[in-house]
Parts: C-alpha cells; structure tokens; sequence
C-alpha cells in the first residue's frame, strides 16, 4: 500500500509547467462539435505515437437498481460489431495498424482506448466512431458475452475476501448514492439481465452531449479538428437525459460489518464520509478541506517510512503486518476517506482499529511538521514529471477532468493548491472528520479455507 495515495491515480500527466526541463507546455484545446460532442487535443511531439481515447459520461452511478453491472456489460458489447465491423474485428484492426487498445468501466464513466503509430490516427478514429454511433450484437452474442461478465465477477470479486468486503461496505456506508453499487454488478442482476437492458442503457447515454473525445500525441490541433468533423460530426444529435439528484443523508452513528468469508488473515477496513473537491477556485465550502485530507492521507502513508508504516508495522510492539490511508479527493459522488490494516500475529482488528485512529487523533492533537508537508509535495511533483513521459496518461488525465467537469488546466491548479496546504490545515480536518457519525467499520473474520479448490483461470475476453 505504499504509494502517493490518490494523487499519482487520479493526476495523471499533469502539464509541463512542472517540467523539469522547463520547456513551454504545448497548449491544450478543446472544442465542440455542432452535434455536442466535445473535443480535446494536446500536442506532443516527442515520440511519433499517438493515445486516442473516447470517454462517455456514464458510469455505474447511472444505473438503476434491478441492472447494476449494464455500464460494465455495455462496455464489454461495444467490442461485439457494428453493420461493418464484425464481433471481435474492432480488436484485430487495431492490433494490424500497429496499436493496442482496450477499455475501462468506473462509477462515473466509461473510457475507450487505442494508442497507435500518429500516422494511423485517421483509422482508430474511424473506427472508435462508428462503434459509439452504430453498436449492434445479436442477443446470441449477448447471451455468450454476460457469461463472460459473471466470470469475471466471480474471479476478482467472488474469490476475493476483500473485494466482497468491499462491496459490502459500499452497501453500508451508502444509502442513497448509486455509489452503494458494485460496478461489476450485482451476481443476481447479471442473471436476470437482458439484451434490451444493455441496449437501452447504450441508447440513452451514449449520445454526442454526453461523450468526449481526447487525442494526445504527435498530431496538429487543425489536423483532429478535421478527423473529429469528418468522422464524429455526422453522429446524430440526441438529448442528454436529466440526471437527478440522489444525495446522501446524514449519518447518525457508527455503522459496524462483521464480514465472514474463507481468508488467511483478518482486516479492518474504516471508512469516514469527508468532502470532495467541487471547484480549484476554492468556491465551495469543502473544497480545502479536501485538499487537507489528500495531505493528511500521504503523511499517513504516502511514502515508506511515512506515520502509519512506523506506528503500526515495525518494533517489537508492532501490531499490523500492513497499514494504509487513502483519501477520494473528487468524484461524481460523495468520497470517503479510508483506513485499512491486516493485524500481525496475536493482534486484533480492534487492535488495529484503535490504532489507527489514534494515529489520526495525534495528528489532530500535535499537528503534522513542515518536513513531512515538503516531502509529500515535493514527491508529487516529482511523480507527475515522470508521468508527463506517457501520452497516454496524458489524455487519460484530460478525460477525467472532463468527466468531472474541471478546466483544461486543473493539473496545475491543482498542484498549486496542493503546494499551498498548510499544517494547520492538516491537523484541523484531523480533528474534524474521523468521528463516530462518519464512520462505517467492516471487519473481515476469515474462515476456514478449502485446500483443494483451484485458482480460477480469467475468462476468454475478460478485456481489462
């Protein structure tokens, strides 16, 4: 768990300015179609590649209860052929141009992928368009491709203590976000769902407003511009459907889990209701905070070495064999802050918990130092240099701050107000948001396991 908590995940590629080299960062445009589909390109020519992505406003959040699981199975049938494109033809093509591809399903969108020779963009964006307006299956594809979904559900979630864990904390800590979903699905709903289920989900969401093109690479704006008109711009137009709100109510109390399941080791997973990032101009009230606590998540655990590493996991009195912190800073829904540990030999969870949370109660009560803050920060910047090395990060950074709603620019607004944190601020959201009424606490009780089952294998077509 040792990593630059959320910042590496979701900052990728952020702008030159933070360049060691100090070049001009290439600029950044985005426009629109005149059928609502927004376009995003960044130049970069320092290697002849090319990262196409195609992002769709939709996500697990939009479903409805009775088909979680539609965004992720949609996913999986966008591969499944238009009128002249045959089932599993898409993959081939890109494959023969030199180029690799594959797709991704989240709570708050879908992504669609290919990075290719720049002298091939004209063929992926051929292609990437005329499958996002002309996705056509046949319920016998369907009806062999959702057998694959379940597979894949029942190898990362069902065979996995901590993936059920997780699910049914999400259940828990949620009561009204469609965040309370898994983005797999639920099993039952996976067998109970059909063709015309997926196809109406593709239908109502996959519609020009509600899609993003982005193209980073060695390529010319002027040059994508006339691509995205020739081979986007004929895609009917088709309202975005209104979304209503599903706010959260307040929590009142701990809500506690005591999940059983075959495991070698016990875990703790704690998760406190906090605020996100709504704006990088600091508008709403919440939107420091936020910030604070993505800092507060990295001193607790951002590098080797960091508080909870030392605290929990090393020493003669040591009471985890690993300990964790993580903090959502935005998102389409409500965040959490989280705290996670597998307790050491003759530990509990209840050790672990106490723990844990006194590691935050300490920050709140003495503060975290200036040495800690300038290390964290400096291996965010440091981090997001190396970054810059990949177009594809790069477009995958563009695409989710469009997804989100943030400017061109948010990277660097964000680094910026990262940097100005302070260690006041810290210790006050210590203080703040690590009580009862936040807090959701599953606890993972392992049972016995069964020797002789075998790994499951992945299944034929599992596509990330």
């Amino acid at each position: 768990m040792k990593r630059l908590v959320p910042l590496l995940g979701v900052l990728m590629g952020f702008a030159a300015s933070i360049n060691a080299t100090a070049q001009t960062p290439p600029k950044v445009e985005q426009f629109t179609l005149a059928n609502g589909l927004t376009v995003i390109v960044k130049p970069d020519h320092r290697a002849p590649t090319v990262a196409h992505m195609l992002w769709v406003r939709t996500g697990s959040m939009d479903e409805v209860d009775g088909t979680s699981g539609v965004a992720h199975v949609l996913e999986h049938m966008m591969f499944k052929g238009t009128p002249g494109v045959k089932a599993g033809e898409f993959s081939r093509r890109v494959a023969a141009l030199g180029g690799r591809e594959n797709a991704f399903t989240s709570k708050d969108n879908t992504g669609y992928y290919q990075q290719i020779p720049a002298s091939r963009l004209e063929d992926v964006m051929k292609l990437e368009a005329d499958r996002f307006a002309n996705n056509q299956w046949s319920d016998e594809e369907f009806a062999k491709e959702i057998e694959v979904v379940k597979e894949e559900r029942r190898l990362r979630t069902d065979d996995s203590p901590r993936a059920l864990m997780g699910e049914t904390l999400a259940a828990t800590v949620f009561v009204a976000s469609p965040y309370r979903r898994p983005v797999v699905g639920w099993m039952s709903d996976l067998d109970a769902m059909t063709a015309s289920d997926v196809r109406e989900f593709y239908r109502r969401w996959y519609v020009p407003g509600n899609a993003a093109v982005v193209v980073a690479g060695d390529v010319e704006v002027a040059q994508v511009r006339q691509l995205a008109e020739k081979y986007y711009g004929g895609i009917p137009v088709r309202a975005v459907p209104p979304r209503k709100p599903r706010l959260e109510p307040e929590q009142t109390g701990v809500r506690r889990i005591d999940f059983k399941a075959p495991a070698e080791q016990a875990y703790v997973s704690m998760a406190f209701k906090v605020p996100s990032v709504q704006s990088l101009e600091g508008a709403q009230p919440g939107d420091q905070e936020a910030l604070a606590l993505t800092v507060l998540a990295a001193v607790l655990d951002g590098y080797s070495g960091a508080r909870l590493d030392r605290a929990l996991t090393q020493g003669d009195n040591r009471v985890a064999d690993s300990a964790g912190a993580y903090n959502g800073l935005w998102g389409r829904g409500p965040q959490l802050f989280m705290l996670g540990g597998v307790p050491a030999a003759g530990k509990t969870t209840q050790q672990v918990e106490a723990a844990l949370r006194e590691q935050v109660a300490r920050v709140a009560r003495e503060g975290v130092t200036e040495a800690e803050l300038n290390r964290v920060k400096t291996q965010w910047v440091a981090g997001q240099v190396y970054q810059l090395d990949s177009v594809f990060n790069q477009a995958r950074a563009l695409g989710n701050n469009w997804v989100l709603g943030l400017p061109l620019d948010a990277d660097e607004r964000l680094i910026a107000r990262l940097r100005a944190v302070t260690a006041d601020q810290v210790k006050a959201v210590a203080g703040k948001y690590f009580g009862d009424d936040q807090l959701t606490v599953a606890v993972l009780q392992p049972q016995l396991m069964d020797k002789t089952r075998k790994p499951r294998t992945p299944p034929v077509g599992a596509r990330h």
